[in-house]
């Protein structure tokens, strides 16, 4: 059977004695490659129903092997294939959803019963798919793969490894009669979706003529594997399971059960342009929809106010924030402390008293008077153990383990499934929306509750994923009562940057990182997860940098969202000119960044140093950002293929003080942008390249 939708073709098998399968997916209009055969489209783990052979994987499952198609409807935009298991009762729904125009498709897995007796599920796939290597008219052998590692203040690291060395063992199927269990497999456990590994990967023939990209659309636990069976390697993606998270459900008659959604990008070509081709479908697929232009928000907490905003404080912060060209000015974390302990103390959100003598709504006015809208900062989904909230609210509302309240860095954490949690945070932000005019809310979210929550009698992991459904239809909710409220995604930085939150959300934190020369990798890479307009950037320049360092921080926040921070209230006019400089640039970016796709002139998996390089392809011109870190030599040559053979223009951008110091020279038969910097490192720049 062939579908062919929005920008995809897919290829699938079916016949009355083996299960459904992905043959093939290309863009449309691309007809060939495909597998005579492949793994089964949808594998599923469950009490009474195990693995043959058994290994750690999530392939050969008797469930899988014993689904057969049952029906199909396609639309333009959507098919669903219907597979039935006879012994278990299973009947199982693979969804797909196409774009217009974009080579990726969406999909996901349903489960229902067919009869009286329930089935206990511990992992369902939300798809399996075997064709990446025949459409790439390549074997194992000449595949890499793609993935990344993240951490707190070390986001988004990315490494290139071939599959065989990545853990699919070469060795004799035909000898043992049966093919490898190894695997490479990547788990995000708890409530921190991308805290350890991204839920992003790419599957890339060596030569880069064919690519596979894919993300999780889930903000919670996730797992993914790429393995090989007798039928060639596969790549399965999961959202909670048994094994990993202590997650099961049981289906029964009328109680089925949905797994979270994925995407999967195809491109001919390499790793950039599977990744663009999932930066399309981002864009593409966004619930609630951007304004053209990117407004600049000042936030009064890294490296500056730290958790202690005051009156006092923050009215000179708000007048230079105006100054420079600011949009929005968002208080941060303490805001409502009174006693000086703002982390144990969160969960009424009250404006303190101490802090804001004359009432809060003196530093809010004062924000509205300077042309700019007041923002907050929130951490809706945790109650400090000191807050009196604490014990208002039912032990039902929060996460609990065996009876007893999960506590997680002194603060306990509400479960969305009450609904005396959700009221809570309703009134909390209606209030904060109606009373201070409140127009943007930073939502923050700093602890993980472990495993989950067993309230009502569920598996741990089971609590979890109805928590972490519950908080995206809390976010839906809110922006459908707040339409213009502008709301940004944190965790400790990046810790939960996943597409389930960002699909809604409208821009994210992509670290808590305040030495700036370390964030270079990290801004570089955050493309590779999320849209360049919602990749929110720390530029926090001080009055006490030279200028070379403060445009440098600035720099790192110009080609995606910049997010000002520092003591602009105490710089001289000349460095104030320095951070307007930048505002102004970026306000001139924002329409083409929204249109942008990114690509990496040396590679996204590229060492983090001492030169490091990002762009931003528009539809008419092409962006970089240069940084130059200790050790870096004076020269440099940035390929930039796609503008290969065409006559272009540069011109730096910015720093405009920094012009002398930057030699630019485009070299037009090989594609390279050749760059000379006679100013000592750390320095930036960004270049803008324009076909003549």
């Amino acid at each position: 059977m062939i579908w062919s939708a929005g920008g995809v073709r897919l290829a699938f098998s079916i016949g009355p004695d083996a299960p459904v399968a992905l043959l093939s997916l290309r863009p449309r209009g691309n007809n060939g490659g495909g597998l005579p055969t492949a793994s089964p489209l949808v594998e599923i783990l469950a009490i009474g129903h195990g693995r043959f052979p058994g290994s750690h994987r999530y392939a050969d499952t008797t469930i899988g092997a014993r689904l057969r198609h049952r029906d199909h409807t396609a639309t333009a935009h959507e098919l669903r294939i219907v597979q039935a298991d006879p012994v278990s009762g299973l009947m199982v729904t693979s969804v797909f959803q196409a774009t217009p125009d974009v080579p990726a498709v969406r999909t996901w897995t349903t489960v229902e019963v067919e009869g009286d007796e329930p089935v206990c599920l511990h992992a369902v796939t939300s798809v399996v798919i075997s064709a990446f290597h025949a459409d790439a008219n390549r074997s194992v052998d000449q595949v890499d793969l793609v993935h990344g590692d993240s951490d707190w203040v070390a986001e988004s690291r990315w490494r290139r490894t071939p599959l065989r060395a990545a853990g699919l063992v070469a060795m004799d199927p035909a000898a043992h009669h049966h093919a490898s269990r190894s695997r490479f497999a990547l788990t995000s456990r708890s409530s921190w979706s991308t805290g350890e590994h991204l839920p992003t990967g790419v599957l890339v023939a060596r030569d880069d003529t064919w690519a596979l990209s894919w993300q999780i659309e889930h903000n919670g636990a996730w797992h993914w594997e790429v393995g090989e069976t007798l039928t060639g390697a596969y790549l399965a993606l999961l959202g909670p399971t048994d094994a990993e998270h202590q997650w099961h459900t049981e289906v029964s008659a009328g109680q089925g059960f949905t797994t979270v959604p994925v995407s999967l990008a195809v491109a001919e070509g390499g790793t950039d342009d599977a990744l663009a081709a999932l930066t399309r479908q981002r864009r593409a697929t966004l619930l609630h929809r951007r304004a053209t232009h990117l407004p600049v928000v000042f936030n009064d907490y890294m490296n500056t106010l730290m958790g202690d905003p005051t009156t006092g404080k923050l009215l000179p912060l708000i007048d230079a924030a105006a100054d420079v060209g600011a949009d929005y000015f968002c208080v941060d974390a303490g805001w409502y402390d009174s006693d000086g302990g703002w982390w144990d103390s969160v969960g009424e959100w009250l404006p303190s008293t101490t802090r804001f003598p004359g009432g809060f709504g003196e530093v809010t006015d004062r924000i509205r008077a300077r042309g700019m809208v007041p923002g907050i900062w929130l951490e809706p989904e945790v109650v400090g153990v000191r807050s009196a909230l604490a014990d208002k609210l039912p032990a039902e509302a929060f996460f609990q383990r065996r009876g007893a309240r999960v506590v997680e860095h002194g603060r306990f954490h509400l479960d969305l499934r009450h609904p005396a949690a959700v009221d809570h945070l309703d009134e909390v932000v209606d209030r904060l929306v109606g009373d201070f005019g409140i127009g943007y809310v930073k939502l923050d979210y700093n602890i993980m509750p472990g495993a989950g929550t067993d309230v009502g009698g569920c598996s741990p992991g089971e609590g979890l994923l109805g928590h972490n459904r519950a908080h995206l239809r809390w976010l839906d909710a809110l922006l459908e009562r707040h339409p213009r409220l502008l709301v940004e995604n944190c965790a400790s930085g990046a810790m939960r940057m996943d597409y389930a939150l960002l699909s809604r959300l409208h821009l994210q934190s992509t670290s808590d990182q305040q030495n700036p020369l370390l964030y270079p990798p990290i801004a570089a890479a955050a493309p590779a997860s999320m849209l360049p307009e919602q990749m929110g950037v720390w530029a926090y320049a001080q009055p006490g940098m030279t200028p070379g360092e403060a445009a440098f921080t600035l720099a790192t926040g110009l080609l995606g969202r910049l997010y000002l921070s520092g003591r602009l209230d105490l710089m001289d006019p000349e460095q104030r000119a320095t951070v307007r400089d930048a505002v102004t640039v970026h306000k001139r970016l924002g329409k083409e960044i929204g249109d942008s796709v990114p690509f990496w002139p040396l590679g996204l998996t590229a060492p983090a140093g001492p030169w490091v390089t990002m762009g931003l392809r528009c539809p008419s011109t092409t962006y970089l950002t240069l940084w130059r870190l200790s050790g870096a030599s004076a020269t440099f040559a940035a390929p930039v293929a796609h503008l290969r053979g065409s006559d272009v223009s540069a011109e730096l951008l910015f720093p405009a003080a920094a012009a002398a110091g930057w030699s630019l020279h485009w070299h037009r038969d090989t594609g390279v942008l050749h760059i000379a910097c006679s100013a000592g490192p750390p320095t930036s720049a960004v270049i803008q390249l324009t076909r003549k």
